[in-house]
């Protein structure tokens, strides 16, 4: 088949109105249908028209409190010198005449009759004889009564139509008389993962149960080989369709072979509202969604201009064969069952809306974001979804394609009085940096970008008070800033780091973008760790000087050591490659300083330039093949099965500028380097040492005065 170049590039303000346009005249821009449902199953569903009162609440005099049930008029008065007696009553034919009547009520208890109070027991006095009661305040009428319809008056509006149903609401609608709820119905949406190189999560959880226990880390995915990738595109947008009130299928994988793909397309068309096919919607020799959608109806998008997610479908295919299906069946054999719900009959219209999802999992998550969510909150009466936003200040510039409307990820976090936004990696294909990422900032099409310190606006993916509680650590990278976060977040605290390298980190702080930063810089003339390059990079900011480990760097070498890798000299051996540290990075400092030692330059060094931001990156580089050794921490080779050769001993100090030791958002950090259980889950870590954790670097005196 003919391979399918993008037929356009649109802006993704016209792409939504053409998208729009199609659905509306297919009558699919409105709600679907409707159901009625126990009010048990109303949670989160959308009322399709407005609940009326059928009885008023309460529908009698209540009482509000345990007490008497008096006449207002008979309490007038009463005062702590001339208290007035009342005489206890069971029912009106009990009441002699000229007698002042109280009855005994409780709350919620309907008003006698003749009755227009109520006093609290607390503020009377029984006779001896329990006969009779006293009171010395007098009472204003209806005092401590609920009266007829305080809540609601019968016939009365209780909720409006395309109105979002909270726990609050269920109890309005049953207090109002109804048993049941008349709602939109949850849109079906049918998910069909694509690609012949896929494999499920399901699948290798299988062959690994197989396995013994006593396994390599590496070897206990057998079946996984190289090309072959995890599926879990579907696993994500299947969860964001219910979260956004849908009623997602995902399909099981399907081949790239193209009657598999239309088969899957047509099945999906006639069991379901929308469908979203993930993959072959780009320009590659086996992207076929265009093809399909062009021979099942029309197609009206492909391609528009966002980062990520420029290869997105839109498009509309006939429905074929209509069914009514139970939500409580899956129409195929499918990974999740759709959540259990009465009989929900699809779409009227001949037509199904259908979106090329990219295959990339940030383009994935976003395209469902951008086109999914205002299509399921359309047809269930509700607004798109806006997210909260929040002015920051860029870290850095950020550079942006200039014919796309560019969707940065960004990490964000409040310095002193100042909020800042990071831009994180911004590959597509990378979803941890969604994972990491406190939200998004739109960058419009023909902007080129902006500049560091720009005021822009933050899309937030975290609530304010999220951010507000977050520590920005900038600097090198140390496996044990892992641990941190995991024992911070126990203690009311989220660590954000970024690795920037040990230099980085201090710039950063000279800027007022971090509140610590991770630092093993070596000076080759005093063999001091840190103090000189503060004093260089931070000459006017008073800081604390803070061990957090001792670790050991080494090479990190294949598993076998197939070189027979030794010492610092092997580095500059023809047939080595090296995986090196970013500039700045402490790791590439204690580099630098070896080689100079033994006279080595770096064009004497395969794989110089090549440079890695992580430990654990360096580590992937040498079990991936692409590089035969690395510097790092042993922590990181053992993590990944390779074999390390110990060169030195180094430190890593946390620098912590002083006006934010006080504050009580580091508080737990700093309680934390004593903490005994964060000693031990670090100090398991092979090549680790804790004996100096927390220690302060006073004889270095960094105070300004």
């Amino acid at each position: 088949m003919k391979r399918t170049i993008y037929l356009e590039d649109l802006p993704l303000d016209e792409a939504w109105p053409r998208f729009a346009a199609a659905l509306q005249s297919a009558s699919l821009w409105q709600p679907l249908g409707t159901e009625t449902i126990p009010l048990s199953q109303g949670l989160g569903r959308v009322t399709a028209e407005p609940v009326w009162a059928r009885i008023s609440a309460p529908h009698y005099h209540a009482s509000a409190m345990d007490g008497y049930a008096l006449r207002a008029r008979d309490t007038i008065g009463a005062s702590e010198t001339t208290p007035i007696s009342f005489t206890l009553a069971e029912t009106w034919e009990d009441i002699a005449p000229g007698v002042r009547p109280a009855q005994a009520v409780n709350t919620g208890a309907p008003l006698p009759l003749w009755a227009d109070t109520v006093v609290m027991i607390e503020h009377t006095q029984p006779s001896d004889d329990g006969l009779a009661v006293s009171l010395r305040a007098s009472l204003a009428p209806w005092s401590h009564v609920r009266p007829l319809g305080e809540d609601m008056v019968a016939t009365e509006l209780v909720l409006p139509a395309n109105h979002k149903l909270r726990p609050i609401d269920l109890g309005a609608i049953a207090g109002s008389g109804h048993a049941t709820v008349t709602v939109y119905r949850r849109p079906r949406v049918a998910v069909i993962p694509t690609g012949s190189e896929l494999v499920s999560s399901e699948q290798l959880a299988g062959s690994r149960e197989q396995l013994p226990s006593s396994t390599p880390a590496l070897s206990q995915f057998p079946h996984l080989h190289p090309g072959q990738i995890i599926e879990f595109n579907s696993l994500v947008l299947a969860a964001q369709v219910e979260q956004w009130g849908g009623l997602p299928t995902r399909w099981p994988i399907v081949p790239d072979e193209f009657e598999a793909i239309l088969a899957a397309v047509r099945d999906a068309a006639a069991t379901h509202d929308l469908i979203l096919v993930n993959a072959g919607s780009s320009a590659g020799s086996k992207d076929y969604t265009a093809h399909i959608v062009q021979q099942l109806g029309q197609l009206l998008v492909h391609g528009v201009a966002v980062r990520p997610g420029h290869p997105v479908i839109l498009g509309l295919i006939e429905r074929g064969e209509q069914l009514a299906v139970s939500s409580e069946q899956s129409p195929v054999p499918s990974l999740q069952s759709p959540v259990s719900n009465p009989q929900s009959p699809i779409s009227q219209s001949p037509l199904t809306p259908i979106i090329g999802v990219p295959g990339y999992p940030v383009s994935a998550a976003l395209t469902g974001e951008i086109f999914v969510e205002p299509l399921l909150a359309r047809w269930q009466g509700q607004p798109a979804y806006e997210p909260p936003t929040l002015q920051a200040n860029l870290t850095r510039k950020l550079v942006s394609h200039t014919g796309d409307d560019d969707f940065v990820r960004v990490a964000v976090g409040k310095v002193g009085n100042k909020v800042l936004a990071t831009p994180i990696s911004r590959g597509a294909g990378v979803i941890s940096s969604l994972v990491r990422a406190d939200g998004l900032v739109r960058v419009p099409r023909f902007s080129e970008g902006e500049e560091a310190g720009a005021q822009v606006t933050v899309h937030l993916y975290r609530t304010v008070p999220e951010i507000e509680r977050t520590i920005l650590c900038i600097g090198s990278h140390d496996l044990t800033l892992d641990l941190m976060a995991q024992f911070l977040a126990e203690r009311g605290r989220r660590l954000s780091s970024a690795n920037v390298g040990s230099v980085g980190g201090l710039v950063a702080l000279r800027r007022g973008e971090a509140h610590l930063a991770g630092s093993h810089l070596l000076d080759p003339d005093s063999g001091e760790y840190n103090v000189s390059y503060i004093h260089r990079y931070l000459p006017e900011r008073p800081v604390l000087l803070i061990t957090l480990v001792g670790r050991e760097q080494g090479w990190i070498i294949p598993s076998g050591n197939p070189k027979g890798i030794k010492g610092w000299e092997d580095v500059a051996r023809p047939d080595i490659r090296l995986a090196n540290r970013q500039r700045g990075a402490g790791t590439r400092v204690l580099l630098d300083y070896e080689l100079g030692r033994r006279g080595i330059i770096p064009e004497q060094v395969v794989g110089y330039e090549r440079e890695e931001y992580t430990h654990l990156a360096v580590a992937a580089a040498i079990a991936s093949g692409t590089a035969d050794m690395g510097l790092g921490v042993v922590a990181a080779a053992r993590a990944l099965q390779l074999d390390f050769v110990p060169l030195a001993q180094e430190r890593y100090d946390l620098v912590i500028p002083v006006e934010y030791e006080e504050g009580e958002l580091l508080r737990p950090l700093l309680d934390l380097l004593h903490d005994g259980d964060f000693r031990k889950a670090v100090s398991a870590l092979p090549g680790y040492d804790v004996s100096q954790m927390g220690m302060r670097h006073d004889e270095v005196n960094f105070s300004r005065d």
